[in-house]
């Protein structure tokens, strides 16, 4: 028996003279097990039924996710009648900005805006029963087009689909005979399509090859279904679904969208009025849910995610800070509504993962959103106005001004010019700080409550004031130095 240090040494010394006893094994010959391939990534989204916005919502979202997560591909699991021809145009657009694979499979049916969006994919498969084509423009109601018009819409669409289908065999040619029934399909001697009819395919006829050399008249392969198309491209277990569906918050969102700027104006007007008022009450509350019901729609439809909110809260903090323990620092307030402001804006805009935000700005996703906030200011803006003109002097106002509750003049707008010159008269006169004024509160003259604020610093319970002015909210007041 060798010992070890014997063993090594004569190692070495057989090493140093080319000796072996045994020939060391060659890697071929001890082979290491190959580390297994890495699983393909791929995000199946639905396009079922009629197309319409929730379907661009649940694409976005799953095409954005796909992109952050570096999948390697995107399904679309097909079988629609067709739908709105402006969705179908987002849809397509949407689809470009994906870098990896698109893919179709077409489970059953791809009519109409169904067919425009698989020509826009890399590849088009079809179950047994699938069919596609029929896509001639119509209106939303079913009827016809006028002719001038369908013409125009016809010219437009042919030349959309040649623009996504070059380079991708005869899909220009076919989808072209779908939209077109004056246009005739022929490959080399053979009329697949003649003039006053429009092209449906099934899928034996799609997988059809033709020319020389012969290559498939639209689809890439057919499947039984989804698993079976994955498997055929990537291999049995090699590659990991994620699925989505469309969920009662995109059905939801796609209704909110589309009052966005009424949101936004009457939230923020809740909002100025709660700045306006003392305490914490039923306009702030109405303020915030409405602007979350704009940050809510927007995320669900797949335009932004968490940050936005997270910045607006930031700036709602700045509001408060300024408010309640730094009254009079403008600045403060200032930064807080900018970032509030600009949260709202960034929340509507359609941004992608790794998108340089130069590109963002190079294109229209800030036009909307900018466009949105505008009328939500100017709706704030003319509400306010008829707020203070018209609600004091019904019972509206009465039930939500808080100091109309202790029975004060809680504001002078709308008043009676006798009413407003008996406020005007209290300028000048001292009074008691009633609560603290941060810039708001309540301060007490001859025996009287009124709205007031200050328009620097702060002022404790207690304090002597006296009144420098008024507005068509409350008195404006300062503390009484000694």
């Amino acid at each position: 028996m060798f010992k070890p240090a014997g063993l090594f040494f004569s190692f070495l010394i057989a090493a140093a003279c080319g000796l072996a006893a045994e020939p060391v094994a060659s890697p071929a010959e001890s082979p290491v097990p190959a580390a297994p391939a890495r699983k393909m990534v791929v995000y199946v989204v639905p396009v079922r039924e009629e197309i319409n916005t929730p379907t661009l919502f649940i694409l976005r979202r799953g095409l954005k996710e796909a992109i952050e997560q570096k999948a390697d591909a995107v399904v679309l699991d097909m079988d629609t009648p067709g739908g709105a021809l402006d969705v179908t145009f987002d849809i397509m657009k949407a689809l470009e900005k994906f870098p990896g694979q698109t893919i179709t499979f077409v489970n059953t049916d791809a009519i109409s805006a169904g067919a425009f969006i698989s020509a826009t994919t890399d590849e088009i498969w079809f179950s047994p029963r699938g069919k596609i084509g029929a896509a001639a423009p119509v209106m939303a109601t079913g009827g016809e087009i006028d002719k001038s018009m369908k013409q125009k819409i016809v010219s437009f669409l042919r030349a959309e689909v040649r623009s996504v289908s070059e380079g991708k065999g005869y899909r220009g040619q076919v989808i072209s005979a779908m939209i077109d029934e004056d246009y005739e399909l022929k490959i080399g001697d053979k009329i697949l399509k003649p003039k006053g009819e429009l092209l449906t395919l099934t899928a034996t006829e799609a997988l059809e090859k033709y020319g020389e050399p012969p290559q498939a008249l639209l689809g890439a392969g057919k499947a039984a279904d989804m698993e079976a198309l994955l498997t055929a491209k990537y291999g049995a277990g090699n590659y990991e679904i994620k699925s989505f569906k469309v969920t009662w918050s995109e059905e939801l969102a796609q209704y909110l969208t589309a009052i966005s700027p009424v949101l936004l104006g009457l939230g923020l007007l809740a909002l100025f009025i709660e700045f306006k008022t003392p305490g914490f009450g039923i306009f702030g509350i109405t303020g915030i849910v409405m602007l979350a019901a704009v940050f809510l729609s927007s995320y669900v439809a797949g335009f932004s995610g968490h940050e936005p909110l997270l910045v607006f809260a930031v700036g709602l903090l700045l509001v408060g800070l300024e408010l309640f323990f730094f009254p009079g620092v403008f600045v403060v307030a200032l930064l807080g509504i900018c970032l509030m402001l600009g949260s709202l804006v960034w929340a509507m805009a359609d941004l992608w993962p790794d998108q340089p935000l130069t590109v963002a700005w190079s294109g229209d996703a800030f036009v909307g959103p900018l466009q949105n906030l505008g009328l939500g200011l100017v709706l704030a803006v003319a509400l306010g106005a008829a707020l203070i003109r018209y609600l004091p002097r019904g019972w509206v106002w009465d039930k939500l001004v808080v100091g109309s509750a202790i029975g004060g003049a809680a504001q002078v707008a709308g008043l009676s010019p006798q009413e407003a010159a008996a406020v005007t008269s209290l300028i000048g006169q001292h009074g008691i700080a009633k609560t603290v004024l941060r810039p708001s509160g309540q301060v007490e003259i001859d025996g009287r409550r009124y709205e007031a604020t200050v328009e620097v610093g702060a002022v404790n319970a207690g304090d002597e004031v006296i009144v420098r002015g008024r507005n068509d909210f409350a008195l404006i007041v300062e503390k009484v130095r000694t």
